[in-house]
């Protein structure tokens, strides 16, 4: 599998988030994608049951109009299918990048792990990743973010200027991993 993005799935990236029918490309780490798996299988063999047998016996109840207990399982179990047509359509139509397969990794590309050293000397590290992925306290950022996109085929020793509301940032990148 090729690890690199080439020209044209990085000008994919940039298609708009909202849009279904643009040619866009979701990546999508391994551990990412194994993430959302089990929370799809958690929700199909665990929760949606679970709802399912509280609505059941709810409906029996009575009324249906004013069951309190019925209205808001009937409106859980919406909530839960609607994840599940969301997880299975991501992980559908994904492209699974497995960084440690990385072929050059003097590069920063998806799924690297990248320490940055700001202007005052402080060191941070991020892992470049999909979307779906976002985890700001984890250490993982999108790809699609400003020092996403800024930080993409660059080098160890290469600076990049980051446009962020609290104002510009000039960041160097100091390391770059493919765990």
């Amino acid at each position: 599998m090729a690890q690199d993005l080439s020209p044209d799935e990085l000008d994919d990236l940039e298609a708009e988030e909202g849009d279904e029918k643009a040619p866009f490309r979701r990546y999508l780490t391994r551990l990412g994608a194994e993430r959302m798996h089990r929370e799809l299988i958690r929700l199909l063999n665990e929760a949606r049951p679970k709802v399912t047998a509280e609505v059941s016996a709810a409906a029996a109840q009575g009324d249906r109009s004013e069951n309190a207990e019925y209205i808001y399982g009937k409106k859980r179990l919406r909530e839960i299918d609607r994840r599940i047509r969301f997880l299975q359509r991501r992980l559908d139509t994904a492209t699974i990048v497995t960084p440690s397969e990385q072929s050059d990794r003097a590069r920063v590309y998806f799924g690297a792990t990248v320490t940055l050293e700001d202007e005052d000397g402080a060191r941070t590290t991020y892992q470049i990743v999909g979307s779906d992925e976002i985890d700001a306290a984890g250490g993982r950022i999108s790809v699609e973010s400003p020092i996403g996109r800024a930080l993409l085929r660059k080098g160890i020793g290469d600076t990049v200027e980051v446009r962020r509301p609290r104002g510009e940032i000039e960041l160097t990148v100091v390391d770059i991993r493919y765990d």
